[in-house]
């Protein structure tokens, strides 16, 4: 049973592979090479021999690595895919001149849109990782540079003052807050547990898993110019899918910075926006970060609302400086009544080295609590069941874990814009990187002048900035990504998700663009229909000697004037409302298929629980009253998984 399943479920994987092999061998000069072949070798891979469970994982494995090539596709090099364009699109042209019919019924399986390109990323080799431990944390300061810090007084916002760049990090704030995403997969994992419980200690692992990467020493990012952007993302290879990473500082008085983490595919996206405060207290600085992030599991409906610590530094004026986290967060899932509550506590005055980078907490549902946790930030940290009184360790940043982490792919420095942080810096962090703390001090005060000209120039000409890819709800005063796509992902249409110039897209089939190119034909007919009518309103309106009738249809139409500048609302709105009959068949279809989709998907997820129950259990040869009950469940779900199959089947035809 598990053996078909993945084959059916390689085959949804390899639809669009053979029509992409298919291309590349007519472009080699095979052009009688069609998708007919294609299938024909899908369906001997289907009806082929029975074969071993060992064989068919080394199958399925190269299947993943072929699909994994295929999204991927969208970071391609443009000449090539330019090349496989115009072999599809040849292919496409000559068999719609032999059959047509063979055309669009390639269209309803839902073979890939071309034209798609993303933009192009590159691995980052090198990761820059402080030492674990107090030691990362502390720094001398030559008596030179802290003689700099006499200039700020105490209780001053540190955001409006120019700081000198020995204590500065050679990344931006944008970048530093991508930290968080490099063991993403946990979230991935979180959104396949039943229990929300579950799910809640998952995303708790993975919200401490952000925290023990430390630069070398005491180091501020650069604070964000406005307008400035970053992108990134990381592959998944277990689930061959991207989670994209796009922020922009939005306001630079005060200085607020939004982001937006998605990957559909996996089921999570996360949006939100920090306002970086610093203040200063003489000998000590402390670094808030004013604002909450929101993680949403698409499939579940499911709103998480996360806080995050500040970060204090003490020792600026004399003494060793040190940093230390601070402050209490927490987790917060109003649908399931989850709670975490998190405190990151600082370095009691007598304390020791092992008292330092302290966390305590607890996981509670409604007022119950249901775990406690302890241990340090940047270490071990244990988690005591109260149910079962059992402890164990919840997360540890073991070498092991550490060379987990995802890899972080970035913008290639070619394809990015003036306003992206690696090449809006380059100069800066070149000079930190020389140590030339000169050259590093010209350079940032070259980009923070013509900052300043740039506001002045808007603020003369009377210009209100507006961000590229963020927009401010007034009403929550919220910051949101102007692209997000917050649908549960769909096997059947969608394909792969991508980015471009900083806008989400989702590569589909061709089935969604033709229904959506039928629609938009129906709204113009309606709209065209609609604006006739009215001209023959106005004319009939204008005439000299009106008769009954002519007054009757002007008394219908009230305002002839604001029909004919429809919006692209009512356009959308009477689209809508007079579909055509052929159209209305066909979203009719849509509507039983994608309810067959829906039954299919909850079948198989009971089918994969049981089986998994099973697989828990050790046979014997005298099977119990139990199992038998249990396997003889699995094989009715896979009849109905079989039904619902030949039924979509129906619909297509």
């Amino acid at each position: 049973g598990r053996c078909w399943l993945d084959a059916l479920e390689l085959a949804l994987r390899c639809s669009s592979l053979f029509r992409l092999s298919a291309s590349k061998q007519g472009k080699d000069g095979d052009m009688n090479c069609s998708s007919d072949s294609a299938h024909a070798g899908l369906n001997h891979l289907l009806h082929t021999s029975p074969i071993s469970d060992q064989e068919f994982f080394h199958l399925n494995e190269s299947a993943l690595e072929n699909h994994h090539h295929l999204e991927n596709d969208a970071f391609s090099d443009k000449s090539e895919r330019d090349n496989v364009e115009e072999s599809e699109n040849e292919t496409h042209e000559n068999s719609r001149k032999t059959n047509e019919s063979e055309s669009d019924q390639s269209e309803i399986h839902g073979e890939v849109s071309p034209g798609r390109k993303g933009t192009t990323y590159i691995e980052q080799i090198y990761e820059e990782f402080g030492e674990t431990g107090e030691s990362s944390q502390t720094e001398t300061v030559s008596e030179e540079n802290k003689s700099l810090m006499w200039i700020l007084r105490p209780g001053m916002d540190l955001s409006r003052v120019v700081l000198p760049t020995f204590i500065l990090e050679p990344r931006s704030f944008l970048n530093k807050l991508s930290d968080y995403y490099y063991h993403a997969d946990l979230l991935s994992q979180a959104v396949l547990e039943d229990d929300p419980y579950s799910r809640m200690k998952q995303v708790l692992r993975w919200y401490l898993s952000g925290f023990y990467k430390k630069p070398k020493g005491i180091k501020k990012p650069y604070n964000p110019i406005l307008g400035e952007t970053f992108r990134c993302c990381w592959f998944h290879p277990q689930t061959n899918s991207h989670t994209f990473y796009i922020a922009e500082q939005v306001s630079h008085h005060p200085p607020v910075s939004a982001f937006h983490v998605s990957n559909r595919k996996d089921g999570f996206c996360i949006t939100g926006s920090i306002l970086a405060r610093s203040k200063f207290y003489g000998n000590s600085l402390s670094a808030l970060l004013d604002g909450k992030a929101k993680l949403m599991f698409l499939n579940r409906g499911e709103d998480y609302i996360i806080t995050m610590p500040y970060a204090h530094c003490k020792g600026l004026l004399y003494g060793t400086m040190t940093m230390e986290l601070g402050g209490k967060v927490t987790i917060d899932c109003e649908k399931t009544n989850h709670r975490a509550e998190l405190e990151f506590k600082l370095k009691p005055f007598f304390g020791g080295s092992a008292s330092i980078n302290q966390i305590s907490g607890k996981i509670k549902s409604g007022e119950e609590v249901l775990a406690s946790l302890n241990g340090h930030w940047d270490g071990e940290v244990h988690i005591n069941e109260l149910k079962n009184g059992n402890t164990e360790m919840f997360w540890n940043p073991t070498s092991e874990v550490r060379r987990q982490r995802l890899k972080r792919h970035i913008v290639l420095f070619e394809e990015q814009t003036d306003f992206e942080s690696e090449r809006l810096w380059q100069h800066v962090t070149s000079a930190i990187n020389k140590g030339d703390q000169h050259k590093a001090t010209q350079e940032k005060s070259v980009l923070e002048e013509e900052q300043r000209n740039a506001a002045r120039e808007r603020r003369e000409s009377g210009t209100e900035w507006k961000p590229l890819l963020f927009r401010h709800d007034a009403t929550t005063n919220e910051w949101h990504y102007k692209y997000e796509d917050l649908r549960p992902w769909d096997p059947l249409n969608d394909i792969a998700q991508f980015e471009k110039n900083g806008i989400l897209q989702t590569m589909e089939r061709h089935l969604s663009t033709r229904m959506s190119n039928h629609k938009t034909a129906c709204m113009n007919n309606q709209i065209t229909h609609h604006k006739r009518s009215a001209k023959d309103c106005r004319r009939r309106k204008t005439s000299d000697q009106p008769s009954n009738h002519s007054q009757n249809t002007e008394s219908s139409c009230s305002t002839p004037e604001s029909v004919q500048e429809l919006s692209d609302d009512d356009g959308e709105y009477l689209g809508i409302t007079g579909l055509c009959a052929q159209c209305g068949k066909e979203m009719n279809h849509l509507k039983e298929i994608h309810s067959a989709v829906l039954s299919l998907q909850r079948a198989q997820q009971d089918i994969h629980r049981n089986l998994s129950a099973l697989n828990k259990k050790s046979f014997h040869r005298k099977v119990s009253s139990e199992s038998f009950l249990l396997d003889s469940r699995c094989w009715f779900l896979l009849c109905i998984f079989l039904t619902c199959q030949l039924f979509i089947n129906y619909v297509f035809k």
